[in-house]
């Protein structure tokens, strides 16, 4: 087990290495959390729900090998986050900041175009899995007297309607209210509570969703709005380590920002979708 400190030389100056656990991050924002928090020192339990996709974002990782690990379970299943948890603490001590990040999304369909299967999958992981996280992360917090719990948040979270969007954005919009109202129920606790906002990452499943479309003012869109996982990844990992706030929301993408690039995003010159 890690202590949480790590002394450096023989001068009383330290860093304190904090225990990160972060679901769904084999790859997008997630494995960029993963990144950003082990090149400032801290330990990592990476989540997926497959031992390949797992490999691979260790291979990526390789260089952290001491203080990253990962362990395979779906957020669905709530007795795999808690072996999630387990894992985590037993190897890298009291478990710090818990991320529910996990996420999956639907090609741009009308809902009634949308099978069964589908629109289960994307509530069982976006809003189950978030509930899953959290109380499992909460209750070991509670035992250790600390930690901060970070859910993230998508379209669909402030109540913006794009089409062909409704089943994912029902789940991220319901993922909003619900750390609001956990929130409440955990005042005093000693755990705080917050969202991530990262606003347009450009990730896999962005690409995955937009992949069968021919629409183009839809990514030039993107192209004018979105950024790419490093940049956000950067300043999500510096909010939630300086946070304090009971209730936290970390907003990348503010409304004054997106104001600006709506009017201004033509001069950009980006494309992701090169």
């Amino acid at each position: 087990m890690f202590t949480n400190r790590l002394f450096q030389g023989s001068s009383e100056s330290f860093i304190v290495m904090k225990n990160i656990v972060i679901t769904g991050s084999t790859r997008g924002i997630g494995l960029g959390l993963a990144k950003k928090f082990l090149e400032q020192g801290h330990a990592v339990t990476l989540n997926g729900s497959s031992q390949d996709r797992i490999d691979e974002a260790l291979s990526v990782l390789s260089s952290y090998s001491g203080r990253v690990q990962g362990v395979v379970g779906t957020v669905a299943d709530r007795d795999a986050m808690a072996r999630l948890f387990h894992f985590s603490s037993n190897r890298f001590g009291c478990v710090d900041i818990w991320v529910n990040n996990a996420g999956i999304s639907h090609t741009l369909k009308k809902v009634w175009e949308l099978d069964d299967d589908t629109v289960r999958n994307v509530l069982d992981v976006n809003l189950r899995g978030v509930i899953n996280g959290t109380v499992i992360a909460f209750n070991g917090m509670s035992r250790q007297g600390r930690g901060k719990i970070f859910n993230m948040e998508g379209h669909g979270s402030g109540g913006s309607i794009i089409d062909r969007m409704s089943i994912y954005g029902t789940s991220k919009s319901a993922v909003h209210y619900f750390t609001k109202a956990f929130s409440q129920e955990a005042k005093g606790s000693g755990v705080q509570i917050g969202v991530l906002s990262p606003g347009m990452v450009i990730t896999g499943m962005l690409m995955d969703t937009l992949s069968s479309s021919n629409d183009v003012a839809r990514k030039q869109f993107f192209n004018h709005m979105a950024d790419d996982v490093e940049t956000v990844s950067v300043f999500l990992v510096e909010k939630m380590l300086a946070s304090v706030k009971e209730y936290d929301r970390i907003e990348w993408l503010t409304k004054r920002k997106a104001l600006f690039r709506f009017l201004f995003g033509s001069l950009r010159k980006k494309d992701f979708f090169l």
